[in-house]
């Protein structure tokens, strides 16, 4: 695979790379502690250039992951509480009448920004969760006609609990189908509970989030370079085959009522550049595929009836799959 290469890759410092990927994970993980892989696969979402849904319960570090992040390459960063009443436009923004120059403004809302944590998305209705679909997909914002780009590097983190469904409204597949990975977070072993338990009570009145051990490490310019880095990475032909494979095996598969479009196939391609990036290999495998592949399509998948009420779970669905289809040798 090496003398394919070529001119993808030579023109850029791949230990660089490596190296700042690193103290960033590093960065993030001092405020961040017991979620190493839900920080791995948050840096896989930023350096592919995509959004991740995260899936948790209340307490377990989601709003201090993404305010760390943000810390980390010194992005503008956001949060919007998601509530039945909340409108489009307090999102997105509007256009208001400024009574001192009598003239119509634009208001910009906190979708203006590097890091937008969207918190419990799904107690939204639908049209303010929509109300995300072209900034996520386009990376701008149309308000009253007049479109705005937003400045790069742009994460949409939204949040939701699995566990509460009481006032919440299910997020629709074009909606879900926006989002590049599904990162599930869950309790933190003993002794990084023990750790966190000590680290938010020292010499701390109430429970505040503490970002200050988090230095930034990156500016939002170099994030964008990684970015830009992991997409000339050298992917080889049967990785490709490989990725679509795996995700046309969702579609024709007893269990499955809905499977995985050509979106997740693109998804499984550039979350796999982004984890060789950080692995710091300047190519692809089948194993960086393997990796992401659960996190790429849990999402993007829908049980029958039966695998539902038997409580089959999607993640093994997925091991299934990667069990069954044959990778690549290369």
């Amino acid at each position: 695979m090496n003398d394919n290469m070529s001119s993808n890759t030579e023109n850029f410092d791949l230990q660089t790379f490596t190296d700042q990927i690193k103290k960033l994970e590093n960065a993030i993980s001092s405020a961040v502690v017991g979620q190493q892989n839900v920080v791995r696969q948050v840096l896989v979402t930023l350096i592919a250039g995509g959004h991740a849904l995260i899936e948790g319960v209340p307490g377990t570090g989601k709003t201090l992951l993404v305010r760390s992040l943000a810390t980390a390459v010194g992005g503008k960063f956001s949060r919007v509480q998601f509530t039945p009443d909340l409108m489009p436009s307090d999102v997105t923004g509007h256009v208001m009448y400024d009574m001192k120059t009598t003239e119509f403004k634009v208001r910009r809302g906190p979708v203006f920004c590097n890091f937008l944590l969207a918190d419990e998305i799904n107690r939204a209705p639908a049209k303010t969760q929509s109300s995300l679909l072209e900034v996520m997909q386009e990376q701008q914002v149309t308000i009253e006609g007049q479109s705005f780009q937003l400045k790069e590097p742009f994460l949409v983190l939204a949040t939701q609990n699995p566990i509460e469904q009481e006032g919440t409204y299910p997020l629709p597949e074009a909606q879900l189908d926006r989002f590049l990975l599904k990162i599930k977070i869950d309790y933190p072993e003993h002794e990084d509970e023990v750790d966190i338990v000590k680290q938010v009570t020292s010499q701390s009145i109430g429970d505040k989030l503490d970002v200050s051990a988090v230095q930034q490490q990156l500016s939002p310019e170099q994030v964008v370079e990684l970015q830009k880095a992991a997409a000339k990475l050298h992917i080889d032909e049967q990785i490709i085959q490989y990725t679509v494979r795996i995700a046309a095996a969702t579609r024709n598969r007893n269990g499955i009522d809905i499977g995985s479009g050509p979106r997740g196939s693109i998804a499984l391609l550039r979350a796999a550049r982004a984890n060789a990036l950080i692995n710091g290999n300047n190519f692809v495998t089948p194993d960086d595929v393997k990796n992401v592949a659960p996190n790429v399509l849990r999402h993007r998948i829908v049980l029958s009836a039966d695998l539902e009420i038997e409580g089959y779970p999607i993640d093994r669905v997925v091991d299934d799959i990667l069990h069954e289809v044959e990778a690549p040798r290369v």
